[in-house]
């Protein structure tokens, strides 16, 4: 399948990189506009990615009611892994999870792309190193199943580190391919699938426990965090819950069915217990 190939490094320092999101600085500013993608860069020319097929457990997620304060997931196992994968090999934070020193400070990689989302981030797989052969910067490459496993989006779900996270305009192979690892990794019991109560239920008993203790589908979990902070007495009833899930416009299709539907149905809550009825490799979100 063709995407386009931009060369370039990655950059941590200043930025708060996850294990689904960083910073990546082209050799060439100019490449993206030229190949047609409307990112946003900033003033030194960097661009946020979003990294194809995967999610990671949220470290800093703030929800969309007015004045909430930033709610988070458990320690960011993703994020190192992403960053030494790319060959990072020492990262300094502050209490914020901002990086402020990073060695190397940069790291030579580049990016596999087609598009950008609705944020100007560039939807992209991201590998180490420049890419093998003559691939000319800002051309077209053919990317199939043969070739992800160099990619940092194929290493983290291998490693159970990341759920699979599926949109519609994923090329069908490769979406096949990174969801049989995550199969794996799953049935391994790897990363996060030692403790995930996505598809056996959470039982959720309090805000603490949520934020500390459970380990839920990312999309799943910030649906509950922007739900909550609806709620002014801190409270967690999940009453509403449901009906607020069909608010949210969440479209998807499930394979290999084809049923499209949205994510309120396929999400069961019984009383204080919510469980995703669908395994998260069978679902694909419709791109906004």
């Amino acid at each position: 399948m063709t995407f386009t190939l931009i060369k370039g490094a990655f950059r941590i320092v200043g930025s708060s990189p996850d294990g689904d999101s960083i910073r990546f600085y082209p050799a060439d500013p100019k490449t993206f506009r030229k190949a047609g993608l409307s990112v946003r860069l900033n003033s030194s020319g960097g661009v946020q990615l979003r990294l194809e097929g995967i999610d990671a457990l949220e470290t800093h997620y703030r929800p969309q009611a007015r004045g909430s304060e930033l709610w988070h997931q458990l320690a960011d196992a993703a994020g190192r892994a992403l960053l030494e994968h790319l060959g990072f090999t020492g990262v300094e934070r502050d209490e914020n999870g901002r990086v402020t020193a990073s060695t190397p400070e940069e790291v030579p990689g580049h990016i596999l792309t087609r598009f950008a989302d609705k944020y100007g981030r560039a939807v992209a797989f991201a590998f180490p190193g420049q890419r093998p052969g003559r691939s000319t910067d800002g051309g077209d490459v053919r990317l199939d199943p043969d070739g992800l496993p160099n990619s940092a989006n194929h290493a983290l779900l291998e490693a159970g580190l990341v759920y699979p996270t599926f949109y519609s305009k994923l090329f069908p192979d490769l979406r096949q391919a990174m969801a049989e690892v995550s199969v794996a990794a799953r049935e391994s019991r790897r990363g996060v699938w030692a403790e995930d109560v996505t598809l056996d239920g959470l039982r959720l008993r309090s805000r603490e426990q949520l934020r500390d203790e459970a380990v839920l589908l990312p999309k799943l979990f910030r649906r509950l965090a922007d739900y909550l902070e609806l709620e002014e007495s801190g409270g967690v009833s999940l009453t509403g819950f449901a009906n607020y899930l069909d608010t949210r416009d969440d479209r998807l299709f499930t394979v290999p069915t084809g049923h499209a539907t949205e994510l309120e149905t396929l999400v069961e809550v019984r009383r204080q217990t919510l469980r995703l009825t669908v395994e998260p490799e069978r679902i694909v979100f419709i791109e906004a």
